[in-house]
């Protein structure tokens, strides 16, 4: 199991951006498929982008690579989600998740239930 460790939330206005860290106390570079989930509030855990660490290969869900970027930096073991041009609907406790490498290839990334490990969520407030 992947101890995750989140950070970077808060309240921002519309159209700024922000930027999470999930800190992953395992090493990236033996490849994992770690990504980031939200849920609002009264709706399902949704999926926003996923990282094959060992390659460095992002995966985006639906059209959601024009606002959000997914990076890793190994030498920290961390991953981030930077969200720009934040709209209202952005609003939603943040999930950084890991699971086994296959899951990214594996055309099922977006599922919640295909990780095992999650941080502890962060809010991410815009007005």
């Amino acid at each position: 199991h992947v101890q995750l460790v989140e950070s970077g939330g808060g309240s921002v206005q519309a159209g700024g951006s922000l930027t999470l860290s999930c800190v992953a106390h395992e090493d990236l570079y033996r490849g994992y498929c770690m990504g980031w989930f939200r849920q609002a509030p009264g709706k399902q855990r949704e999926a926003v982008a996923v990282i094959y660490t060992g390659a460095r290969r992002p995966f985006y869900f639906d059209d959601m690579e024009d606002r959000f970027h997914i990076s890793q930096d190994n030498a920290k073991d961390t991953i981030y989600l930077e969200i720009t041009n934040l709209k209202l609907d952005d609003t939603a406790m943040y999930y950084c998740a890991a699971g086994p490498s296959f899951v990214c290839s594996s055309g099922s990334w977006g599922f919640a239930s295909n990780y095992h490990d999650w941080s502890q969520g962060t809010q991410v407030t815009v007005s």
